[in-house]
């Protein structure tokens, strides 16, 4: 079954961001990550799955990971992989410029979510 998703349209004004920066948006009452990498946005989870790390107080290497500030883990921004190796998986979410502005997916879920 296909992930579906609810699309809520960002502020332009709060996504100015520039190559490699992590800036922080709210979606939907939940803050969010979002970087430029090679000239594509991406979006990911606003905390480390290992210690909770704020990802936004990290970096964007060369390769394209978010770089926890506590312990250095490293997350593709592009799927969240876990490229230093430590098993943990770092949530992404799809992002979208569309011709009225930038939007964020978020997944729906229904009762305990899975209807």
């Amino acid at each position: 079954m296909a992930k579906q998703y609810t699309w809520y349209k960002i502020d332009a004004e709060n996504l100015i961001v520039a190559e490699q920066e992590i800036i922080t948006v709210d979606v939907n009452g939940k803050t969010i990550c979002c970087t430029q990498y090679q000239s594509q946005l991406y979006a990911f989870a606003y905390k480390c799955p290992h210690a909770s790390g704020i990802m936004a107080d990290g970096f964007i290497d060369n390769d394209g990971n978010a770089v926890c500030p506590i312990h250095r883990y490293r997350f593709s921004v592009k799927n969240g992989y876990n490229s230093s190796g430590e098993g943990y998986y770092l949530k992404t979410y799809p992002i979208e410029k569309r011709e009225d502005g930038v939007y964020i997916g978020m997944e729906k879920s229904g009762l305990f979510g899975w209807l």
